[in-house]
């Protein structure tokens, strides 16, 4: 749940997760057997309908080198309308084939009485722990995700970060919440990373080199890595805010010494949970959204949560031994050795 030192100056919610945002759940399929390296990861927004009650939503691409699915609908119409799945690359087209599946079985009116559906899916590849040839994601594997959804859930090499790498550490799934206030009342913001980004001599802790001080041997390879970024929030904002939340991500990736390599893709989704947007609504919208003389505070919570999620994905990750033997140690591995 997080880490234990302190990231930035503003307090971290009670679980420090992105699950600190009330009604968001995350649920993980992890498959995990010799070759097989690779799982599912679910972000679920609310525990209510997501189609039939959207939310305001934004995506911003820092480097587009990814595959991702319904980035196009969302930064054209700003709305969320069902949850978001993470997985390796070449698994996009299962994921959305099986999140479609989920949101027709639960919204008999798709395609038939109202229009079809924008499902988001996005990844990273994950082929030099997992065998992504294989195409070992099935669609009871995103079922299963989805269904696993909880508010406690474990980080690191799990689901859908079973396989990647982050600074050539085994990296995968971190997260972390911050709690700010706006006119004397306490919102939440919180991140939930998919890490398979960065070069090890570029690690950056505490503004230090992590190198320096823990020598590791790596394969030192081109940086062709990925992370994905998802925000959420409880406070009232625009799809527009969000979308200048989202691009804030960058803060917190690069006080962890990345620089944005050309083979990497950085993506961010970031959705607010206070406005809700009825399917079948009004003409007319009440929305509430705050001042953009108040969002440094949220730009603030962006940047040392995504940080700590970074390093988070590393620290509740353990050494994993992947496809032909590969190995990744992670991060506790390599300080136990040279301790």
């Amino acid at each position: 749940m997080g880490i234990d030192k302190k990231i930035g100056r503003l307090k971290k919610g009670k679980l420090n997760l992105i699950t600190d945002v009330k009604g968001v759940k995350i649920g993980h399929k992890t498959l995990a057997n010799g070759n097989i390296q690779t799982g599912v990861t679910a972000i679920i927004p609310t525990e209510n309908n997501i189609f039939k009650e959207k939310f305001l939503c934004a995506s911003h691409v820092i480097n587009g080198f990814g595959k991702s699915v319904g980035l196009v609908q969302v930064d054209e119409l700003g709305t969320l309308e069902t949850p978001i799945i993470l997985t390796n690359t070449l698994s996009v087209g299962t994921a959305l084939t099986g999140l479609v599946k989920y949101m027709l079985k639960n919204n008999p009116e798709i395609g038939e009485s109202t229009g079809t559906v924008n499902p988001l899916v996005l990844e990273c590849n994950d082929m030099r722990l997992n065998d992504i040839r294989a195409l070992n994601v099935k669609e009871e594997d995103i079922f299963d995700a989805i269904k696993n959804a909880n508010s406690i859930f474990e980080e690191g090499a799990v689901g859908a970060g079973r396989g990647m790498k982050c600074y050539e550490l085994k990296g995968g799934i971190g997260s972390s919440s911050r709690v700010f206030e706006l006119d004397g009342k306490e919102y939440t913001l919180g991140s939930l990373v998919m890490t398979n980004h960065g070069r090890f001599n570029e690690l950056v802790i505490d503004g230090k080199y992590f190198s320096d001080k823990y020598p590791h041997k790596v394969l030192n390879e081109k940086d062709k890595g990925s992370v994905i970024t998802i925000l959420a929030t409880d406070a009232p904002l625009s799809s527009r805010q969000l979308k200048r939340l989202a691009k804030r991500a960058v803060a917190g990736l690069c006080r962890n010494g990345s620089y944005i390599s050309n083979g990497s893709g950085e993506i961010v989704i970031a959705f607010s949970t206070a406005n809700i947007i009825k399917h079948d609504s009004n003409k007319i919208l009440n929305l509430k959204s705050i001042s953009d003389d108040a969002i440094d505070l949220l730009f603030t919570a962006v940047g040392d949560s995504v940080c700590e999620s970074v390093l988070s994905s590393l620290y509740h990750a353990k050494t994993v031994v992947g496809k032909n033997g590969f190995t990744v140690y992670s991060i506790k591995d390599v300080i136990k050795k040279n301790s």
